[in-house]
């Protein structure tokens, strides 16, 4: 039976009427997103929530930030999505492949626990 969940951001469906759905690995795909562009302090019953990856954006682009940056992916998304997904890579694009020191793409490499399903997320963030 295919799982489904809430869509995010919230929305009512029009032609149901109900709250709009997602399939599982949508939804999954969702959260990351929703955990790498959130910054920590931004919820207000949640303070700790986020990895706060716009805060990077302002960095000088270099390989310590790249490096700095995975750790901080990897940290969050293990805290705060341990239970349905298992990260398997981070990486960061360098300045040269973007042609950009003001884009940050980050790509997220994972398998999701319920399906046993490898994923991937891509998030720019500009």
């Amino acid at each position: 039976m295919a799982r489904h969940d809430y869509a995010f951001p919230f929305r009512i469906d029009a032609s149901s009427g109900q709250a709009a759905q997602a399939t599982y690995e949508a939804h999954v795909d969702q959260m990351i997103r929703q955990v790498l562009l959130t910054a920590p302090g931004e919820r207000a019953d949640l303070p700790e929530f986020g990895c706060g990856l716009r805060r990077a954006l302002f960095a000088p682009h270099s390989d310590a930030l790249d490096a700095t940056t995975q750790i901080l992916v990897r940290q969050s998304l293990d805290r705060w999505l341990g239970g349905e997904i298992e990260v398997r890579k981070v990486t960061v694009a360098p300045l040269d492949e973007t042609g950009d020191a003001a884009v940050l793409q980050v790509e997220v490499d994972y398998v999701l626990i319920d399906t046993l399903q490898p994923a991937q997320t891509r998030v720019t963030v500009a």
